[in-house]
């Protein structure tokens, strides 16, 4: 938003009759000024107040949330907080139409968007330019301790079970996930509960298959994004729940790097961004850390998480 400024009247020439009527009027303005009565003076417009507007969804944990209790909600305020700017979100489910209704979308009769930072794309992401990388994870198992799965460290774990026990093991898996894939290349599609990954419904939310129905028994073992299965199984108080995290790997790709994106075109407002995120890359990995996202360093490795 450009500021402006109010600049005095054209000097007006002594042959100009209306000059003596502007030197009558300054006489009486110093006379009131003499007598100790200021006259009163238009204030200076103040200026806009900075503003980092975000767009996120309202209903969809660790990740974000209304009551700003997501990662991505705490990592926005630490970027705001570093800029000296206040945050304010445009809310929407992170589904189809998500960009469409906010990053791209503008206000009613304005040229002015809606907001103008998506906090969490993978590399890659089309739909908008895409900042430097802030973290790495991948896809994750999650069951509940104590169930029989206690010795699966690992995928190849889970094949080595007895057939026996993997036949009756329900399997929670989005659709068109990795893992999906993976079920199919190790013959175990029949035992897949199927997901959706986009609902119509705005209440649902994906995490709802580890907090929900894996903690319920109506799944044996939850497939999903790392974030997710990290967070629900850290702050699990009903039932105790495992994640295990899964290391890259060459045949399928569970591991993915995650940036923030704007709009085509806002060069400088991305390098501002990519700044604050190579500034506050340690701040950030702790938030990461306290919420359980597993992450994966520069060597493919899994990083040892605090407790």
């Amino acid at each position: 938003m450009k500021l402006f400024r109010m600049t005095g009247g054209k000097e007006i020439a002594h042959t100009n009759p209306l000059a003596l009527v502007w030197r009558r009027g300054l006489v009486a303005v110093l006379a009131t000024t003499a007598l100790g009565v200021m006259p009163a003076l238009a204030a200076e417009p103040a200026a806009p107040e900075k503003v980092l507007r975000v767009c996120q969804d309202p209903n969809n944990l660790p990740f974000s949330s209304r009551d700003l209790t997501g990662f991505e909600n705490k990592i926005a305020a630490l970027l705001a907080q570093e800029l000296g700017w206040k945050v304010a979100y445009t809310w929407y489910p992170q589904r189809m139409g998500f960009v469409r209704n906010t990053l791209k979308a503008k206000e009613p009769n304005s040229d002015t968007y809606k907001c103008d930072l998506v906090t969490g794309v993978a590399v890659g992401f089309d739909l908008g330019a895409t900042t430097q990388p802030y973290y790495r994870s991948t896809y994750a198992m999650a069951y509940v301790k104590g169930n029989g799965l206690d010795g699966v460290k690992s995928l190849e774990d889970l094949l080595k079970l007895d057939p026996e026990k993997r036949k009756t093991l329900r399997l929670g898996v989005f659709g068109r996930s990795p893992v999906a894939d993976w079920l199919l290349q190790n013959g175990l599609i029949e035992q897949m509960v199927s997901y959706q990954a986009q609902t119509g419904d705005p209440d649902q939310y994906p995490g709802e298959m580890v907090e929900k129905d894996l903690a319920n028994g109506k799944i044996d073992v939850a497939f999903v994004w790392g974030p997710i299965a990290g967070y629900f199984a850290k702050k699990a108080t009903t039932v105790p729940i495992v994640a295990i995290p899964f290391k890259p790997r060459a045949d399928i790709k569970f591991d993915f790097s995650i940036a923030m994106a704007v709009r085509y075109g806002e060069k400088e407002f991305k390098e501002r961004i990519d700044q604050l995120i190579e500034k506050n890359q340690q701040k950030i990995t702790a938030i990461l850390d306290e919420y359980g996202v597993p992450l994966i360093d520069a060597r493919g490795e899994l990083m040892v998480q605090s407790k």
